[in-house]
């Protein structure tokens, strides 16, 4: 499959222009950073919410297990339903934002799950949160893909999205250590303060988005300039990002 693509030659950066653009590309590397934050749920699902069942709640350790079904059937099932929604910049940053609040409301339920005092209360509590936090899950995918695509330049897509992905490294490495200590050191409180976190880089997500398209309308990039949810296409294209492959193609990051 690979040797059926087309052979597209590396772009040369123009005359002065640093080999690594992106690295100079500050509201891009805004956008990443709160990118990277939200990611926290990658590590909260495999780890934080594990130990907190195990340690924190009267749920059966194989809730765990039931979790972790629930979330990828649902990325499986749903992922393509939710990111139909996005189709630019613009409904990318407006879908951005309320993944923040779902992500609130899910560790709010989460928190709630250890005042539970039987197993199926517990269970049942947990389910809910967890169906709230993949919900959540599938919103900051469909939106952060377009984002990523969108705001890169057509002829650096290879730089720019080798940067936006260090944020999936950034979250395995520094989630661990966040979240053991917010929810097994501070209990429910540290659970309510990593939903604050989610909200707030959900909601800071729009006007990075629209920094970064001012700066690309300064440089003179017209790719960049059109409007949220008028981004040229490839022919054929029925939405998503349009230096990617459809967003409602794109799964949930795990």
């Amino acid at each position: 499959m690979l040797s059926r693509l087309p052979v597209v030659a590396p772009a040369k950066p123009a005359p002065g222009e640093a080999r690594l653009a992106v690295l100079r590309d500050r509201p891009y590397a805004v956008v990443t950073v709160i990118n990277a934050i939200m990611l926290f749920y990658m590590p909260l699902i495999s780890l934080g919410i594990p130990l907190w069942i195990a340690q924190r709640t009267q749920a059966p350790t194989w809730t765990v297990s039931a979790l972790l079904v629930l979330n990828t059937l649902s990325a499986v099932v749903f992922q393509g339903r939710v990111a139909r929604r996005v189709r630019g910049l613009g409904s990318a940053s407006r879908v951005v934002r309320p993944a923040g609040l779902v992500m609130f409301a899910a560790c709010a339920v989460f928190a709630l799950s250890t005042i539970a005092s039987s197993a199926w209360t517990a269970g049942l509590i947990l389910l809910a949160a967890a169906a709230l936090l993949v919900l959540g899950e599938m919103m900051l995918a469909s939106g952060a893909w377009e984002i990523s695509f969108g705001l890169a330049p057509a002829d650096k897509q290879g730089q720019y999205q080798g940067f936006f992905g260090t944020g999936q490294a950034v979250a395995r490495m520094l989630g661990p250590l966040a979240l053991t200590t917010l929810l097994l050191g501070w209990g429910v409180p540290g659970w309510l303060l990593l939903g604050v976190l989610f909200a707030a880089t959900g909601i800071a997500m729009g006007p990075a988005v629209r920094w970064a398209e001012r700066t690309r309308a300064h440089a003179g990039r017209p790719e960049a300039t059109a409007g949220p949810d008028e981004l040229p296409r490839p022919a054929g294209s029925s939405g998503g990002a349009h230096h990617s492959p459809t967003s409602s193609a794109l799964p949930a990051q795990h």
